[in-house]
């Protein structure tokens, strides 16, 4: 039985990871979870799991979370209450718990970086669905990752995809996973990407865009920052970073393909121009569980995927005048160094804003471009995490900053 750490569990990715808990309890044990604020799904999920240890990021709601559990029947929680911690060296110690065997990373944005470093610092193999970790502190993870041997198997969907067709390709011999080695004969990576919100909008419509229509996704069910990434294809610019990293391959081989089915999850070409895809319907809990069980695969009782059903698939170019996040992307990670952390944490703020209904959707991407073009002259190669972190603090200041004397914002 495998002994599962989840930070952020009682959002979208935390909350599918206890699911499968559940689903197979004679394979997975909940050991340690953090949360952020809704208490009530958290004390359902201890009541359910039974954790050893808990953490809530903001520590005022600790006495509040204790109360409510003290008024639980003890029977309940195995006559014993699980051992409460807060803030920021709780999280770390949820991730870093030592009868972990892995740690699925479910906190949305950089805020999950610390945890995942304090998990990858202890020898911890992660469920990566922190996409950030490595987009904004790649230079600083990966030599963490050789130094502890730790190993990041990735949760998303379009990352788990390309592992999985990798599996049947030669590896070097002393390659680790994601330690940014190449991997020999992988010619090109092709992201798929469903198009998000406003796929079937015209350029000039976007300018009607509300932030109900930015976060109703056509296939996914997701939080509704990443939704609003997704609309922005801004997701997809991550993961192009995020695959670089991961998978050690250049920008120029890293493509994005729309496909609005969502079936076909990436696809990854071979030297000898084989293309290997991983299909299935869009749901998250089969990447999840791809990690949790790794390097085998659990017989589940899950729909079956039937291609006749489907009838077709079909695939085009992304519009870059409708998708200008994508082009930001690409440009922030062929720059290196601090530029994909400020891509990131401006991104963050700008989709914080729009959601709060302080700019338009159309907004965002200039908000971000201004962020890394202020950048520029100080663009820092080879960052130590309190670079990163202090850079992710300016970057989300500036685009304040560009908010608060701009008058040509939309909203």
């Amino acid at each position: 039985m495998k002994a599962i750490s989840v930070l952020g569990s009682t959002g979208s990715i935390g909350t599918q990871t206890l699911e499968i808990a559940e689903e197979f309890p004679e394979k997975f044990r909940v050991v340690a979870i953090s949360a952020g604020r809704n208490l009530p799904l958290l004390v359902k999920q201890i009541q359910k799991h039974k954790p050893e240890v808990v953490a809530l990021a903001d520590n005022s709601l600790l006495p509040e979370l204790e109360e409510r559990l003290k008024d639980l029947d003890s029977k309940e929680l195995s006559s014993s209450l699980p051992k409460l911690l807060g803030g920021q060296d709780g999280l770390n110690t949820v991730a870093s718990w030592d009868k972990a065997e892995l740690v699925v990373t479910g906190i949305v944005g950089c805020a999950g970086l610390l945890p995942t470093l304090a998990a990858v610092r202890a020898g911890k193999d992660l469920a990566l669905a922190n996409k950030e970790t490595l987009i904004a502190a790649g230079p600083v993870v990966l030599p963490e990752l050789k130094k502890s041997g730790s190993r990041l198997l990735p949760a998303d969907s379009e990352h788990s995809a390309i592992f999985q067709c990798l599996q049947g390709t030669p590896w070097p011999e002393n390659a680790r996973l994601s330690t940014g080695l190449a991997t020999p004969g992988l010619r090109h990576i092709q992201l798929t990407a469903s198009g998000g919100a406003f796929r079937d909008w015209s350029t000039s419509d976007l300018k009607k865009a509300t932030v109900k229509d930015a976060t109703s996704h056509p296939n996914w069910s997701m939080g509704k920052k990443i939704t609003v990434d997704s609309a922005t294809l801004m997701n997809k610019g991550l993961e192009v970073i995020e695959a670089h990293y991961l998978f050690g391959i250049e920008y120029n081989q890293i493509e994005i393909v729309i496909h609005p089915q969502s079936i076909i999850h990436s696809m990854i070409e071979l030297s000898d121009s084989s293309v290997l895809a991983q299909l299935g319907w869009p749901d998250m809990k089969l990447p999840i569980l791809y990690c949790m069980s790794w390097p085998k695969r659990l017989e589940t009782p899950w729909r079956r995927l039937d291609l006749t059903e489907i009838s077709q698939l079909t695939f085009n170019s992304p519009d870059t005048r409708k998708y200008p996040c994508m082009t930001l992307a690409y440009e922030a990670g062929l720059a290196g160094g601090t530029m994909p952390a400020v891509l990131n944490a401006a991104n963050e703020e700008a989709v914080a804003q729009f959601l709060d209904e302080k700019i338009h959707f159309l907004d965002i991407p200039m908000l971000i471009e201004k962020a890394c073009e202020r950048h520029k002259k100080d663009l820092n190669q080879e960052p130590n995490l309190e670079e990163v972190l202090s850079i992710d603090k300016w970057a989300r200041k500036v685009v304040q900053e560009e908010i608060n004397k701009s008058t040509k914002l939309s909203v």
